[in-house]
């Protein structure tokens, strides 16, 4: 199934079942109102949200209604942790209260930070014990969704102040909507970046850099993970020059027949000052 967070004014926004074709959606409300609820409680919950979403992709829910985009929130809008995995650094942290929409601005104080942004994937877990087998770790995947992780380059106070923003697609999805695209906990199937309309680089194949077994066990090496821990695993920067205030950058997933398979990243990248 697909699901993603509509915002409503509140701090977590309100659920939503997607179809697959990403053209219709459905209220979740009467099953779970936002996704934390939900992760909470999969086991009782996501077979209810599983049938609304079938019965959404036939075409037999009265009151569905057109997906937008625009309205989302980050599917999950705030997490009780945010680990990322990138070949330059390893694993790291980031801000986890606050993650950006698909569509909301990128803003920063100065383009001398030498703003990049790094694409990827990410796996939301259920709760995951202590010590787990990769093997055993995939069983802790409960939603994949596209990342695009802000990053400033220049900046010499800290990682923490490195790691400026993370975005993420419109919709998260099960892992059985990727098809065969989904292979050993990595996803087989390329990312696309465009820069101001214009496409970036070679398309970059998303499986070397999606090995969720093996994250989500390294993570849990010494510590259980809880219902809505967020792991990503990220590519390299999406341009070799630092993008600019007025810059757009647009970020896609495609399955084979060419549908976006979480709808696309699309951000405009701005000054925050006047912004709160």
């Amino acid at each position: 199934m697909k699901l993603a967070t509509y915002d409503d004014g509140s701090r977590d926004g309100q659920l939503i079942v997607v179809s697959r074709d990403l053209a219709q959606a459905h209220y979740a409300t009467g099953i779970a109102t936002r996704l934390q609820q939900l992760l909470d409680d999969w086991g009782f919950m996501s077979p209810q949200l599983e049938d609304l979403a079938t019965q959404l992709n036939h075409g037999r829910l009265r009151h569905a209604f057109n997906f937008e985009p625009q309205k989302c929130r980050a599917p999950l809008p705030r997490a009780f942790g945010w680990a990322n995995v990138d070949a330059a650094v390893g694993v790291t942290r980031g801000g986890s209260d606050d993650f950006l929409g698909p569509m909301d601005g990128a803003r920063f104080a100065s383009e001398a930070m030498a703003i990049t942004c790094l694409p990827g994937l990410a796996a939301i877990t259920g709760d995951v014990a202590q010590g787990v087998s990769a093997a055993q770790a995939l069983d802790g995947v409960r939603l994949l969704m596209l990342v695009a992780d802000w990053r400033l380059a220049a900046v010499q106070s800290g990682a923490v102040h490195r790691h400026a923003a993370t975005a993420f697609g419109p919709v998260a999805v099960t892992p059985d909507e990727l098809g065969a695209a989904w292979r050993g906990g990595r996803v087989e199937l390329n990312l696309q970046a465009m820069r101001n309309g214009r496409k970036l680089t070679p398309p970059v194949d998303a499986a070397p850099l999606a090995a969720f077994g093996g994250l989500i066990a390294d993570l849990a090496t010494t510590r259980r993970l809880r219902a809505g821990q967020v792991i990503g695993a990220l590519g390299g920067p999406v341009s070799s020059n630092p993008l600019k205030f007025g810059d757009s950058l647009r970020i896609d997933l495609k399955a084979a027949d060419g549908q976006s398979v979480f709808g696309a990243i699309d951000q405009d990248i701005t000054s925050n000052q006047g912004h709160s």
